[in-house]
């Protein structure tokens, strides 16, 4: 299984480059940087910064160009189901990449004001910034 590559170090706006391989049919996680910071638990505040591309298409969405982190519960449903499987159980500090299948996306309706359809596999460049246990 061939995942895309993603520039850059924790921290820094990615660049994808995706392979000539169709996406990945499920979830696929993995750690370009390893942080050594706090386990994320399901049911903690989770701050993060992101990038968001479809598949061989265009980037819809991320916090880099916005200049801020953004916070939300992880493991509880407040995110689509590949946040939830994928960043549970990283450290803080960490960078990772998703692959994410469209019925652990945004589902058959796709997610319209975003340009994304529902056969759309999402990819994103995840790092972990910080993580509060409740």
């Amino acid at each position: 299984m061939s995942l895309p590559t993603a520039s850059g170090g924790f921290g820094d706006k990615p660049v994808l480059t995706f392979p000539e391989s169709p996406a990945p049919a499920e979830l696929a996680v993995e750690v370009l940087v390893q942080g050594s910071g706090d386990t994320v638990e399901a049911g903690d505040d989770l701050e993060v910064n992101y990038f968001g591309q479809i598949w061989g298409g265009r980037m819809f969405d991320n916090s880099y160009d916005r200049g801020s982190s953004i916070s939300f519960p992880i493991g509880v449903g407040a995110v689509i189901g590949g946040w939830d499987d994928g960043i549970v159980g990283t450290q803080v500090g960490s960078r990772l990449l998703l692959s994410i299948p469209p019925h652990l996306g945004y589902g058959e309706r796709g997610m319209p004001q975003a340009g994304i359809g529902g056969t759309d596999t999402l990819v994103f460049v995840v790092d972990v910034v910080g993580t509060r246990h409740r």
